[in-house]
């Protein structure tokens, strides 16, 4: 596929990326007792869900304009790559050592999104290094 394909399937995979972001972020930014009561676990501080919200509604807004100029953001890509590597391996790790206290769906929904944002980034980057 040439660099027009690689780049289109890099876009989609952005935006899917984008929008899972703003979903969880506006999620844990505005609504934390919600989304900690829909989780069924421990009470948990506010703010340790709110700073985090804060970062995934950043980069959410990272991934709409390196949708509009993909060409050389390379390090983006990898960054988001390896951000989502590292958040499906902690939250498979504390499901299996069960150190989380809610509900199983709540912790194996994201998990299983983003091992799938995971796989998507590094395919698209992999596809998109010409551009890259």
């Amino acid at each position: 596929m040439g660099p027009n394909g690689s780049a289109t399937f890099l876009k989609v995979v952005l935006v899917w990326a984008g929008i899972v972001s703003i979903v969880y972020g506006l999620g844990f930014f505005f609504l934390p007792g919600t989304l900690a009561a829909l989780g069924g676990g421990r009470p948990v501080d506010f703010g340790w869900l709110r700073w985090p919200g804060a970062w995934l509604i950043a980069l959410a807004i990272g991934n709409g304009l390196v949708v509009r100029n993909p060409a050389k953001q390379g390090p983006y890509v990898t960054m988001l790559a390896v951000g989502t590597s590292l958040n499906c391996l902690a939250l498979l790790y504390s499901w299996m050592a069960q150190e989380y206290s809610g509900a199983p769906w709540f912790i194996v929904t994201p998990t299983i999104i983003t091992l799938v944002n995971s796989v998507l980034l590094w395919w698209a980057r992999s596809r998109a290094k010409d551009i890259l």
